[in-house]
């Protein structure tokens, strides 16, 4: 997981904010986070947690998976969609040391997986068929 960056994200936060138009208040209360935590984080001198980066997103209405790749929490995607990492991070129902052992076991299962070639499956291939099975 990629190191978090705290200064440019602060900094992006406060771009995002005005661009808005919001004041630092505003945004603190659409946000739901007291004044002065927003201002430290703003400054950089406050690591949010994801969750408070998913509210902080919601307020100023872009995307989280966004603050998570200005923090460090996420790598940017080619792909189109949130990805597998910023549906965990954004999910209510489980609490940050779930979020961050479920992430942690999808990042051994990648590094794991590096040097594994995948079998080459033809177009009659069953999915629902084990891998290197034999049809009936």
């Amino acid at each position: 997981m990629a190191s978090l960056n705290v200064g440019s994200l602060g900094e992006y936060i406060r771009e995002q904010r005005r661009s808005a138009q919001y004041s630092l208040r505003q945004l603190a209360d659409a946000a739901g986070v007291s004044n002065p935590y927003l201002s430290q984080i703003e400054r950089g001198l406050r690591k949010p947690s994801a969750e408070i980066l998913q509210q902080i997103a919601k307020a100023l209405r872009i995307s989280a998976e966004t603050l998570y790749v200005q923090a460090g929490i996420l790598e940017e995607r080619d792909e189109q969609g949130p990805g597998l990492r910023a549906a965990i991070l954004a999910d209510p129902l489980i609490n940050e040391r779930q979020k961050q052992a479920l992430l942690a076991v999808y990042e051994a299962f990648l590094k794991e997986n590096q040097g594994v070639a995948r079998p080459a499956e033809g177009p009659a291939a069953d999915p629902t068929e084990p891998a290197g099975a034999e049809p009936a």
